[in-house]
């Protein structure tokens, strides 16, 4: 077949043209787009666990959540982690060409039926399942030239401020913080105090769990079919606690005589990060 085309060169400068013709033709109808998918689709399970170890994050958590996606269609491996400041992370990788969006609704899907079986406090912190984009496009660095403003404050700022109005801008995938540190209320225990008290780190979490809550008291002087009311008073509760004098002011024990032992008689209470 080569011979033919060193015997016969016009012909095959002939086929070459033609072949060149119609790849330029072809060019204008192809796709193009500015930022291919070359990467497959991934879906990142993100979770929480104060207080807990890498050991039971991942016998507690990990396994239950990893059973339970495992098969899910598309799904071509996952890995996960977990570290001891009580966060976890599992990620799926997808087969090239499976949907996103309905990766995470899958996902979403078989996460659903095993919530019941996570700790308590993993369920109040909630699972977050995003889809992975795995190519950053921009990074943006946030900084303060007022010597008062720490980094949480920063975090705070970003987080409340610039995120939701990244996020609104059409044609962004995600808008995230990297090493997010939001506030939380900081709780160090004492163990001295606490063993001459005879408390315990369960005491303190039902009496904060007791005390910090959400309430409806309801209404009083509210008309019925029977009689009508003249007035009707709407019973408000101050909700759960935000500021560190609520919680230093927690009660742990109480007796008849009036003496009552509270949280910063065992503790030190201070706002800082969730993490760290």
């Amino acid at each position: 077949m080569f011979s033919k085309f060193i015997r016969r060169p016009v012909f095959a400068i002939v086929i070459s043209v033609v072949i060149v013709f119609m790849g330029v033709l072809a060019i204008k109808t192809l796709p193009t787009s500015q930022f291919p998918e070359i990467s497959p689709p991934m879906v990142m399970v993100s979770c929480a666990y104060p207080g807990a170890s890498a050991k039971v994050l991942t016998e507690s958590v990990l396994i239950p959540l990893e059973q339970a996606v495992n098969g899910v269609p598309g799904m071509k491996y996952m890995t996960s982690d977990a570290v001891s400041a009580g966060e976890a992370n599992i990620q799926i990788v997808f087969n090239l060409g499976t949907d996103p969006e309905q990766a995470v609704v899958n996902v979403n899907t078989r996460i659903a039926q095993v919530v019941n079986r996570l700790p308590v406090l993993v369920q109040r912190e909630g699972l977050i399942v995003n889809r992975v984009v795995p190519n950053m496009l921009m990074y943006v660095n946030l900084y303060s030239k007022d010597k008062g403003t720490d980094m949480k404050y920063l975090f705070n700022y970003a987080g409340v401020n610039m995120i939701p109005e990244i996020q609104r801008i059409n044609g962004i995938g995600r808008a995230s913080i990297l090493g997010s540190r939001q506030y939380a209320m900081r709780i160090w225990l004492k163990p001295d105090r606490m063993r001459a008290y005879n408390i315990s780190a369960d005491d303190v979490m039902k009496s904060l769990g007791d005390q910090s809550v959400i309430g409806s008291p309801g209404r009083i002087g509210r008309s019925d079919g029977g009689r009508a009311e003249a007035l009707e008073y709407v019973l408000t509760y101050q909700g759960r606690f935000n500021d560190v004098e609520q919680y230093k002011n927690v009660i742990l024990k109480a007796n008849a005589n009036g003496e009552m032992l509270r949280l910063k008689d065992v503790a030190d209470v201070s706002l800082g990060s969730e993490f760290y």
